[in-house]
């Protein structure tokens, strides 16, 4: 009976021994599950964020090269990155407006202006200008010149001829012929980045975009 007393009390300190040592491993186990719990969801919250930051970095790169980005020609370069003279800042813009900010067409704003055709550019919805550079009034001798821009009948003619009532992608360029608002014809003709208007004119900038207008920058003014 004594030894039989022994043994309960002997197997009665182990268990309360060993019990502790039982919870305890429990409950470290139960943290360690909580522990890689919270951590996976840290981990899901962190790559999230990462993409979020990603996707916004690539949507403001897209936004700020959008404009530039369909642009060609050589005489794009001289196009300034950012203000409204910029491909971002004409995008901005109707037409005429847009136009009076590049430097490039300082005699054509001056042109349209004379001819008082500034708000009926503005205020058309979806049109082409073939628009001649600088350059290309430099090449009309002074005297022809100043006769155009004292003759708004003349000089009406001839700048909206320049003008096609409907938005011209680079594809239409490759062989095309278009009504202007003069009421004549344009033909263009070329491939990849290099084309002409009436196998007279380049095309030295070309699918600038504005509001309200496609402008392709030549480098001859064009006589219906």
């Amino acid at each position: 009976m004594r030894i039989n007393r022994i043994r309960r009390a002997a197997v009665a300190v182990t268990a309360a021994a060993v019990l502790p040592l039982s919870l305890s491993a429990c409950s470290s186990d139960d943290n360690s599950s909580e522990n890689s719990s919270s951590g996976d969801g840290m981990t899901e919250d962190m790559t999230d964020d990462d993409m979020t930051d990603d996707m916004t970095d690539d949507d403001m790169m897209d936004d700020g090269m959008g404009s530039a980005a369909q642009t060609f020609g050589p005489a794009c370069a001289a196009t300034p990155e950012d203000g409204p003279g910029s491909f971002d800042g004409m995008a901005m813009d109707p037409v005429a407006t847009a136009a009076s900010n590049n430097e490039a067409l300082t005699t054509l704003v001056s042109a349209v202006d004379a001819a008082g055709l500034v708000d009926t550019l503005n205020d058309a919805d979806g049109i082409t200008v073939f628009a001649p550079v600088n350059d290309a009034f430099a090449a009309i001798p002074e005297e022809d010149l100043n006769a155009v821009l004292a003759d708004q009948d003349m000089l009406t003619s001839i700048l909206t001829y320049h003008v096609v009532g409907e938005r011209i992608s680079p594809d239409q360029l490759a062989e095309g012929t278009f009504e202007t608002l003069q009421g004549g014809t344009v033909t263009t003709a070329g491939s990849g980045e290099s084309f002409t208007v009436n196998n007279e004119a380049a095309v030295v900038c070309g699918n600038v975009q504005t509001a309200n207008a496609t402008v392709y920058l030549i480098d001859t003014v064009l006589m219906p």
